[in-house]
């Protein structure tokens, strides 16, 4: 192969991985809705219950970066809400609940309705108007029941 060649080979490479950086990257902080039914059983995570009207369950490990400024934000959120819970569960030594619940990045956040079902998740750190934005989808879901 030619000097030409390899360049060409080169920037194709380049530009696939830009290409996929930047779709992670937006993918990453977009809340999931498609989640397959999961009620949590809050006794299996070490929790004593979940919130009367959602629960914001931070998934997080020892040597996570980002986990800090996140716990941060949703107990601020979870304050602001009355009946909303956060718990945030270090999986470093649970590597049981990682599993199950998928977890390959921290911080994930789930966003749970009073029964426990996962209506929503969060890969990275989400914004505080995105968590607001989710709540008020779940509280006004829950009314028109």
């Amino acid at each position: 192969m030619n000097l030409v060649g390899a360049l060409i080979v080169l920037a194709v490479l380049l530009t696939a991985t830009i290409v996929l950086g930047v779709f992670l990257q937006w993918r990453q902080n977009r809340p999931q809705r498609d989640i397959p039914h999961e009620v949590v059983q809050p006794e299996r995570l070490g929790a004593d219950g979940l919130g009367a009207t959602a629960t914001l369950l931070q998934f997080s490990t020892e040597l996570c970066a980002r986990c800090p400024g996140v716990h941060r934000t949703l107990a601020a959120v979870a304050d602001a809400h009355p009946g909303v819970r956060h718990l945030d569960i270090d999986v470093t030594h649970r590597p049981d609940i990682a599993k199950h619940f998928h977890v390959l990045q921290t911080p994930t956040t789930l966003v749970l309705d009073s029964a426990g079902v996962v209506q929503t998740r969060f890969g990275g750190a989400p914004s505080r108007d995105v968590l607001e934005l989710e709540l008020t989808r779940l509280t006004e879901a829950a009314d028109v029941r």
